[in-house]
């Protein structure tokens, strides 16, 4: 009996540790921030000066090859923090970000597109649950509360206060983010590189959901838009030819993809920001062009790159082959009425 005791009690005893063990692994997070691999290169020995042996003449010689000593005074090994730094997102039209000491900025156009910038962001702000401990709306400023930022790469949280301005710089706005405090198990981080980090993360959050609400308004826009989209003829500032749509980038982009597949073109990639779609035409039969009620522009079939432009109230569309070259005149003029039809089907 005593012996079978004894048996269940290690049993128990080595479970609760293999949990305890278990519990301790998923919660560290070093390995997120450390360098992997074989570190024997930290017991390199130091250079040493060659002793020559008495007698020995050795042959002429210059510094060319000569290792240079270094004082090295930084963390290195498992010590080493290998996550890159914060780069702050630059996601809108026009914008620009910087991060200089535990201040970050965001600049961006000023226009009417971003008029009710300070808005935004105090929506932003009080939509993350984050409290605003002052608010001077007169001067576009505000301070924070403590934030806590839960990171799947800390083992700790950290906690940051900060102010947050919008303010006019010529012909911009600056969405200014500075941080005023950082702590940790409320004890102060000096530490520049860790400051930045915090400073460049509310700042990103900030233009994440700026960019977000710009792509609804967009979406919006295009989606409620029940006119026809107009498209001419035209060509580039080089005389180059184009087809010019009437409507927005927006607009116009958001509903390419529809108008392409009418037309049997597959879109093999797309990058909005860059304004780029990549195409391969596989020419359709004329039961398409019956439908669209057009006449097939008899464009060879193959790879396409489409460019489209912003114009302001209208958008450019602008094709090149595999080669690069753009399309020639009267390629382009046959495409006019194609697009017309597709956009609007």
């Amino acid at each position: 009996m005593s012996s079978s005791l004894q048996k269940s009690m290690v049993a128990k005893v080595i479970g609760v540790s293999l949990v305890v063990m278990l519990a301790a692994c998923s919660s560290d997070q070093r390995y997120k921030r450390q360098v992997s691999g074989d570190e024997s290169y930290l017991k390199t020995p130091e250079h040493r000066a060659l002793k020559v042996p008495a007698g020995m003449i050795l042959p002429l010689q210059n510094g060319d090859y000569d290792i240079p000593s270094a004082n090295q005074n930084g963390m290195v090994g498992k010590a080493l923090d290998i996550r890159p730094p914060m780069q702050p997102l630059a996601l809108l039209n026009g914008s620009r970000g910087r991060i200089s000491g535990d201040t970050a900025t965001l600049l961006l156009e000023k226009n009417a597109k971003n008029s009710q910038l300070w808005s935004q962001v105090t929506h932003i702000i009080q939509s993350r649950g984050f409290t605003i401990a002052s608010r001077q709306d007169a001067n576009q400023t505000l301070t924070t509360d403590w934030v806590t930022w839960k990171r799947e790469d800390e083992d700790v949280a950290y906690q940051a206060r900060y102010q947050i301005t919008v303010q006019p710089q010529g012909y911009q706005l600056a969405l200014v983010v500075k941080l005023l405090d950082l702590r940790q198990l409320n004890v102060a981080i000096t530490d520049l590189i860790q400051r930045q980090r915090y400073a460049g993360i509310m700042l990103n959050l900030i233009s994440n959901a700026l960019e977000k609400q710009a792509q609804e308004r967009a979406d919006e826009l295009a989606n409620h838009s029940s006119t026809s989209l107009d498209v001419q003829s035209g060509a580039d500032d080089s005389g180059l030819p184009l087809l010019v749509v009437r409507g927005t980038y927006a607009q116009v982009w958001d509903r390419l993809p529809k108008a392409l597949e009418n037309i049997d073109m597959k879109v093999t990639d797309r990058s909005k920001s860059q304004g780029s779609i990549s195409i391969t035409y596989k020419a359709p039969g004329s039961s398409t062009w019956d439908a669209l009620g057009t006449k097939d522009p008899q464009l060879p079939k193959g790879d396409y790159k489409l460019q489209v432009g912003d114009l302001g109230n209208r958008s450019s569309l602008q094709f090149t082959d595999a080669k690069g070259h753009t399309l020639g005149q009267s390629q382009n003029d046959a495409l006019v009425s194609v697009f017309q039809a597709a956009f609007n089907k």
